[in-house]
């Protein structure tokens, strides 16, 4: 169950960071998926170094987080997939 789980988080992040991104990227949704999960494991990294990773409540940092870094892997995901497609126009 938790990578069903891990499946639908990084759907969810990986969603909303390229709603939060400029532009349209170009990567698929299966890579959507990939960038958003590890972004989410990333967020989560960077939680527990800074010890916000388990609160009494919701978890709004360690989400934030998350989402932080989904943003960024699917941002720098999608300038890899647009060098290695050979397509570098943005819309």
């Amino acid at each position: 169950m938790s990578w069903l789980w891990a499946i639908i988080v990084g759907l969810v992040l990986g969603l909303i960071a390229k709603a939060i991104l400029p532009g349209k990227q170009q990567i698929p949704l299966w890579l959507t998926v990939v960038f958003g999960m590890i972004g989410s494991v990333l967020g989560n990294a960077v939680a527990t170094w800074i010890g916000v990773n388990d609160t009494k409540g919701i978890d709004w940092i360690r989400h934030l987080l998350q989402l932080i870094g989904a943003v960024v892997v699917v941002g720098l995901g999608d300038m890899v997939w647009a060098s290695i497609k050979g397509d570098r126009r943005r819309a």
